[in-house]
């Protein structure tokens, strides 16, 4: 029910003060004290001694729509640049759940490495100490998803040294750590060997209905809060029969996010709210795949969900329905044949429906624990015909897989969008680099985000350390870039990778033309190490190889800091995948040095 509330000119002059003296303002004189209470064979979370229940969501959505929804709290997975987010949300009276980021083994972090550990802790208590008394502060979650399979028993003790320093330095606010899913030992390491995490936060997504029954079962009774939940992930769905997962219609995940809420949150006594994943919109694995809302802001059916399920309310103006979409043509095709798909919707909402129908390519890599993606080119011109039934695409002649979209639009603010996938019979293109905006930066801390990922460790890796936050006298910021070679013989290296983790099997790289070279800062810590630099190591044995190549080999660093170049002219610089590298040879001693503000210049 839509209510209008007009008030008389000055009501609000006299009504600001008393709400300020009977405590409506209060959050705005420092924190919020929450903690954790008993309730029956359970627990709930209290707010400023008020039971409060998460209804929120996690991602770069707006508040105030979210706020509308029936949503009260938001969560971040890192510290980083929230303080605007964290006002927001005081001005609207909602909460933030905030993240702070813990490294990833699979990203290179070593839990193992006392600097590593100890850097990390340092980056962990400047963000509690920046933020703790913000009233918009619900608790703190530690990591996400840094666990791994949860058996290394070094993680889960820094995890738990970490949260009794955050509960030392704030004791205003709960302490959270997140993990995927409850699968292996993980809750039994947890509840064994972090006695100081106060809450578990669980992503789950297909599996998220039986997660309370789950979670008990292997062993789980500390507090939880559904910290991801929403439509299947792309490891949880049917196949084609070239490999593409298939996507659920955002009708069918509006049923994934309702039925999450309903037995993982509203049933379990243990569980203290849920953030649905994700507000706003971001590629992965499709353009679509876990968007609650359009990239023009629209909503989904997963938005009409959750405001159903946090306010007991039908949503106001509910998005369009789709029934079914179908592709009446075989699912492989020669290059250049005809296909059609079938469309059928509804509109709950009443009046006319809008259709737009969008063919983008397959992404030909999909990313991991949602690493972020380059979204695949829109092919333009290959719609054929098209209505609010259906439509005609004649196909490219390049092999491989791709989407047919259709993005259905009601008069206000809904939608709703599914996708068929359709494969090319015919050899496919390597897709083209993305283009680099330049100057383009490796490492350092003027880089928004990273291009390239030190994932590449070669040679005797037990060997290698590398710190990317040293606060050792930097050459520029606050920090840079530590490497230690322990080892007195053989050899160790790590390269800078795009995707992570890649060898030359998968896609990805930049498209660097332009850059005429490759520079970066670079001293030793005791002067005389002797250590190699390159760029473009994957050779045309490589289905996905670099362009080109260049090297700066046996630089014998010095004390001081000292620019470096590797030049690139002449060079085919349009798919440039390992974007730097180092290697050491044993030099009868341990070897030690520092890199900083490595770029690509133009």
């Amino acid at each position: 029910m839509n209510r209008t509330f007009r008030f008389a000119p000055g009501f609000l002059t006299l009504l600001l003060p008393a709400m300020c003296a009977s405590g409506v303002a209060r959050a705005a004189d420092g924190p919020v004290p929450v903690r954790l209470a008993r309730a029956g064979e359970g627990w709930q979370l209290l707010r400023d001694g008020k039971p409060y229940q998460i209804r929120g969501a996690g991602g770069s959505g707006p508040l105030d729509r979210l706020k509308a929804a029936g949503g009260n709290s938001i969560r971040t997975w890192d510290s980083k640049g929230i303080r605007q987010r964290l006002d927001e949300a005081q001005r609207l009276d909602m909460t933030v759940t905030v993240g702070v980021w813990l490294g990833h083994e699979r990203h290179g972090f070593d839990y193992n490495n006392a600097e590593m550990v100890a850097r990390q802790a340092e980056e962990v208590r400047k963000a509690v100490l920046e933020f703790k008394d913000h009233p918009a502060v619900l608790l703190w979650g530690i990591g996400n998803e840094m666990e791994g399979d949860g058996n290394n028993a070094a993680v889960w003790s820094a995890v738990n040294n970490l949260a009794a320093m955050v509960k030392r330095l704030d004791p205003n606010h709960p302490v959270m750590t997140v993990i995927a899913e409850v699968g292996g030992a993980k809750v039994k390491n947890l509840h064994a060997l972090c006695p100081d995490i106060d809450i578990v936060g669980l992503n789950s997504y297909a599996g998220a209905p039986s997660l309370a029954k789950r979670y008990r079962e292997a062993g789980g009774t500390k507090p939880y809060i559904v910290t991801e939940f929403g439509p299947p992930g792309t490891w949880e769905v049917g196949k084609t029969s070239w490999g593409a997962p298939i996507e659920p219609t955002s009708t069918e995940k509006a049923a994934s996010y309702r039925r999450a809420w309903e037995e993982a949150v509203a049933k379990s006594p243990l569980c203290l709210g849920g953030y649905a994943f994700t507000w706003g919109w971001k590629q992965e694995a499709t353009a679509t795949w876990f968007g609650m809302l359009l990239p023009d802001g629209r909503k989904t059916g997963a938005v009409d969900a959750m405001t159903e399920a946090w306010t007991d309310m039908p949503p106001q103006n509910p998005c369009p329905v789709i029934r079914s979409m179908k592709l009446e043509s075989p699912e492989k095709n020669p290059p250049g044949a005809t296909v059609r798909v079938s469309l059928e919707t509804a509109n709950p909402a009443g009046g006319p429906l809008k259709v737009d129908w969008v063919v983008q390519a397959e992404a030909q890599q999909y990313g991991q624990g949602g690493d972020a993606e380059a979204a695949p080119p829109i092919l333009r011109d290959v719609i054929v015909r098209s209505d609010d039934h259906g439509a005609e695409v004649k196909l490219p002649a390049d092999g491989g897989g791709y989407r047919i979209y259709a993005y259905v639009r009601n008069s206000a603010d809904g939608a709703a969008v599914a996708n068929v996938p359709v494969f090319v019979d015919a050899p496919i293109k390597v897709a083209a680099a993305a283009q680099a905006k330049l100057p383009l930066m490796v490492a350092g801390e003027e880089m928004a985000a990273p291009a390239f990922v030190p994932t590449g460790w070669m040679g005797n890796i037990k060997a290698i350390k590398l710190d990317e936050k040293c606060a050792v006298q930097p050459h520029s910021g606050k920090t840079c870039i530590r490497i230690d070679y322990t080892a007195t013989a053989e050899w160790g290296g790590v390269v800078w990778q795009s995707p992570p983790n890649d060898w030359g099997d998968k896609p990805g790289g930049w498209n660097l033309t332009g850059a005429k070279r490759l520079t970066f800062w670079a001293r030793g810590e005791r002067g005389g190490e002797v250590v190699s630099f390159q760029l473009g190591l994957l050779g045309a044995d490589k289905k996905f190889h670099d362009s080109a190549s260049g090297s700066l080999p046996n630089v014998k660093l010095t004390r001081d800091w000292k620019m470096y170049e590797i030049s690139l002219a002449g060079k085919d610089l349009s798919r440039i995948k390992t974007g730097f590298a180092w290697t050491v040879a044993g030099q009868s001693a341990p070897v030690t040095f520092y890199l900083d503000d490595i770029r690509y210049e133009p």
